[in-house]
């Protein structure tokens, strides 16, 4: 596994999101299997590992914490706060108390003494961006956290953030058919010297093959999203047709193809799929590395991009807690 510099240390240039074990998708797995995932991760070269106070409201900080236990000296651990579930409800609280209780709550969840990295979730509208990353700054101080971090916003609140503390990296999403970061967040990341986390590199599952809007199951968030709709996905199946025929004519597969293209668009962007499923860990995990011919990559970038792809990112509710910039023809 290839590695890559992350607040400071190196990582394994692939990391692993830990929210599908059981946050997000109709399918969730038990403790045994997460950790048997973990280990198998680890043991393939995984150092960073990436999980959230939101995921499984809770629980999923509690299971990633036992799985990595063996190991955790040995791992680069990322999680997020200011975004909870609530008596049910997904709740979005940037106040400084609210942050600092989740943290505590997360160091007892991770059983660890510190993470790695600590990323605000999202931007509380509330609450000043300056007055929770001054918060998290402090908890730096206080050997609580090792750095810190910002999700889902724009390059205009990274550099507002930015002045108050120094932010060590951004997590959006980022692949062949979600180019927002394209618009300002990736160039300003390079000047501030912030590292990039591209979260479903692979379009929740639809560059990796096999997604089936018709067999999702309840709770699954793909349900929700126009992409996997309607007019929109009939004509989002032909364009991963052609994808893959792309893929396997350099004899890789469509989730290699896809994981290759985010990680060579620049030394400062790191990869972070995620998946309940030891086989496809494997296969991901096999983009590290890989040499691939230039013009394989520019006509994989031809061929699925913002312009190509059919249907919003989010519906709009979702849409709206978020801070990224949006195309003009969005």
């Amino acid at each position: 596994m290839l590695q890559r510099k992350l607040a400071g240390r190196l990582v394994s240039e692939i990391g692993l999101g830990c929210m599908n074990l059981n946050h997000a998708y109709a399918k969730k797995v038990d403790q045994a299997t997460a950790t048997s995932l973990l280990t198998k991760a680890f043991e393939a070269g995984v150092t960073h590992f990436d999980t959230a106070a939101l995921y499984g409201f809770g629980s999923n900080e509690k299971m990633v914490g036992e799985a990595i236990k063996p190991f955790r000296q040995d791992i680069f651990l990322a999680s997020k706060c200011g975004m909870t579930g609530v008596n049910g409800k997904r709740t979005i609280d940037g106040h400084p108390a609210t942050l600092k209780a989740t943290l505590d709550t997360a160091l007892t969840s991770l059983q660890t003494d510190h993470i790695d990295l600590y990323y605000l979730h999202r931007i509380d509208p509330d609450v000043p961006v300056e007055e929770s990353v001054g918060t998290l700054g402090d908890m730096v101080k206080a050997g609580k956290i090792g750095a810190v971090g910002l999700s889902e916003v724009s390059a205009e609140t990274l550099r507002k953030a930015h002045g108050e503390y120094p932010i060590a990296a951004l997590q959006t999403e980022y692949s062949l058919w979600t180019r927002n970061a394209e618009i300002a967040v990736l160039d300003a990341c390079k000047d501030l010297g912030v590292d990039f986390v591209a979260f479903s590199p692979l379009a929740r599952g639809y560059l990796a093959g096999g997604v089936d809007p018709a067999s999702m199951g309840e709770g699954d968030i793909r349900k929700g999203m126009p992409r996997f709709q309607g007019d929109n996905w009939a004509a989002n199946q032909q364009l991963y047709a052609d994808f893959a025929s792309l893929a396997a004519s350099a004899d890789i597969t469509p989730a290699q193809l896809a994981m290759a293209w985010v990680l060579a668009q620049g030394e400062h962007i790191h990869a972070l799929p995620g998946t309940s499923s030891e086989a496809h860990l494997i296969e991901d995990l096999q983009a590290s590395g890989l040499q691939l011919p230039p013009e394989l990559l520019v006509k994989a970038d031809e061929l699925i991009n913002r312009q190509t792809v059919k249907g919003a990112r989010y519906p709009a509710g979702a849409q709206a807690d978020i801070d990224t910039e949006d195309f003009a023809d969005e």
